[in-house]
């Protein structure tokens, strides 16, 4: 599935760390695009980061994004960095 495609109507949620500059434009692309999306903070809650650790099989990198409820990438851009 292509992220940066997606149209509005999907549920879209987002592991983030809120120095991250590639979370910064993962939100700033949903905010221009006028698509929802929740925001978990992975670096300063513990709860959020033991859910996205769980998610992505240990993967540290943010954004973790999920569409519709499944995990589908770590990072942001082409290719995801994060």
């Amino acid at each position: 599935m292509d992220i940066v495609q997606i149209e509005a109507g999907h549920t879209i949620e987002m592991y983030v760390s809120p120095d991250c500059p590639y979370c910064a434009e993962a939100i700033a692309h949903f905010n221009a695009r006028g698509i929802a999306y929740e925001t978990y903070d992975a670096q300063n809650d513990p709860e959020m980061r033991r859910r996205m650790f769980a998610l992505t099989n240990d993967d540290p990198t943010v954004p973790a994004i999920l569409i519709d409820g499944t995990y589908v990438q770590s990072g942001w851009g082409s290719p995801p960095r994060g």
